[in-house]
């Protein structure tokens, strides 16, 4: 009888659903009714400054506002290219300042609605072994992006931690290697659950020695190892659905 338990308990373990790196972000994302958001307009502010973005059936328009003083600075990222208003005013660029400003807005866009972007053309995802941080199971999923498509930091390598009860993106952290590189950790501080939609805030980490095995970095973090640097907190989010 004891055999026979065994082997109930092993068929029901080996029956469990294994989910495939492209399935747990698809998973997460319904989880987190993000992908309402492929036909919304989403405002917030970040940082004094203020983002929209405005997603339409594979269309995109990306914005940012800077306002310093009696200066209006604007920012606009799209499919087609990148525009930069100084008070209405279009301001050619050199190629090395639109690259530079066109990064930073579509960073901050990205990092707003992730697992969303996860599923872009250039992105190349597999997963990991599973682990438990603070008690709970997570899928660990490598990102990694080809050279066409990638933009220039296409040589970084991102984790993402999705928990496995739920498919909720709750750690991430990525190793970077422009301005000297480095390694970064981000935790949950808080959600904001906005029109049913999943955003979240972060505490933002970094390891006292950036040369460490980066795909150990959540080992780390659960030993205390990581030095928070910042907040990454988005206010007065909107959503407009079409």
């Amino acid at each position: 009888m004891r055999h026979l338990y065994i082997f109930l308990l092993l068929l029901i373990v080996s029956c469990k659903p294994k989910f495939t790196a492209q399935e747990v972000i698809d998973k997460s994302i319904e989880h987190s009714k993000l992908n309402e958001i492929e036909n919304a307009t989403i405002s917030f502010n970040f940082r004094k400054n203020h983002y929209e973005a405005t997603r339409d059936k594979g269309t995109f328009k990306l914005v940012r506002v800077i306002k310093n003083d009696s200066v209006t600075i604007k920012d606009i990222l799209s499919n087609d290219a990148f525009e930069r208003f100084v008070n209405d005013s279009l301001i050619e660029l050199s190629k090395k300042d639109e690259n530079r400003y066109s990064n930073s807005v579509n960073s901050v866009h990205y990092f707003s609605v992730l697992p969303i972007g996860l599923n872009d053309k250039a992105v190349q995802k597999k997963l990991l072994e599973d682990v438990t941080i603070k008690g709970k199971q997570y899928y660990k999923v490598r990102v990694t992006f080809t050279e066409e498509g990638g933009g220039e930091d296409f040589d970084d390598v991102f984790i993402y931690w999705f928990a496995k009860d739920n498919f909720q993106l709750n750690y991430l952290a990525y190793k970077y290697h422009t301005n000297g590189g480095g390694v970064r950790f981000r935790d949950v501080k808080e959600e904001k659950i906005v029109k049913g939609i999943r955003f979240v805030d972060y505490n933002n980490y970094k390891p006292t020695d950036k040369d460490i095995d980066f795909f150990t970095i959540d080992k780390l973090y659960e030993e205390g190892k990581l030095k928070k640097l910042s907040e990454i907190v988005l206010e007065d989010i909107q959503v407009d659905t079409f």
